[in-house]
């Protein structure tokens, strides 16, 4: 673990992002694989890209004249783009495949026996992901039971990192922002979270540099197993 100022930080309540940080999206490179040998790794990458790129571009966009389109919509919009730029063509069959694969990522190992050793503390999740697609996620992978709610941006009709999105977990907790841990392996999105006033976790999956266009995380793991001792309850 390694923390910006202390070794433990103090939090009523965890917050969580969903898809990259309970949920491994890339997950879905194993789907690809067998529709397109040699391929799937790519796909996956290249897809989860434009997904997030087209989430920022539509919450700049926003306009009276121009609408966001919720995650949903968004995920397909980039697995096409992705298809096409790697000249992969796509059947209506084997796109729908790969959408559905969407509500049933792997979760992470980590992540079953992290949300269990915090209770009882809040755990909810606050997810760009729509309502439908977070709670069959939620449930295919078992870990419904371990989590106290699940907000999705569309409440406030915009895409993460608006401080609109991170303002659902204050209404919802009725806590101060600095008492409310927000833990996620995206590091714009813990930067945002950082920015809006929430203790920010950062989970380094992966071991990238820290983003530099806002403050630095509270804190910053390699996994969800190290939240416990983080936290002061190891």
């Amino acid at each position: 673990m390694i923390a910006n100022s202390s070794s433990t930080i103090s939090v009523d309540a965890l917050v969580f992002d969903a898809y990259g940080t309970l949920f491994d999206v890339q997950s879905v490179a194993t789907l690809v694989e067998r529709l397109f040998s040699g391929q799937g790794a790519a796909l996956a990458q290249l897809w989860r890209s434009k997904q997030l790129e087209y989430t920022w571009l539509q919450s700049l966009m926003l306009s009276s004249a121009q609408r966001r389109e919720d995650f949903a919509a968004i995920t397909a919009h980039a697995l096409d783009y992705a298809a096409e730029a790697l000249h992969m063509p796509l059947t209506t069959a084997a796109r729908h495949r790969l959408l559905d694969a969407y509500l049933d990522l792997s979760p992470y190992p980590d992540v079953a026996s992290a949300l269990v050793e915090l209770a009882p503390m809040p755990r909810l999740v606050l997810s760009n992901g729509t309502r439908e697609m977070l709670e069959l996620l939620a449930a295919s992978t078992g870990l419904a039971p371990h989590l106290d709610a699940i907000l999705s941006v569309d409440a406030v009709g915009i895409y993460k990192p608006s401080p609109r999105v991170y303002q659902l977990a204050v209404d919802y907790l009725k806590l101060p922002p600095a008492r409310i841990g927000f833990v996620s392996s995206n590091g714009w999105d813990a930067v945002g979270a950082r920015a809006f006033g929430l203790t920010a976790i950062w989970v380094s999956r992966a071991g990238a540099p820290l983003e530099r266009h806002g403050p630095k995380p509270d804190a910053i793991i390699g996994s969800l197993a190290e939240l416990t001792a983080l936290l002061g309850k190891a």
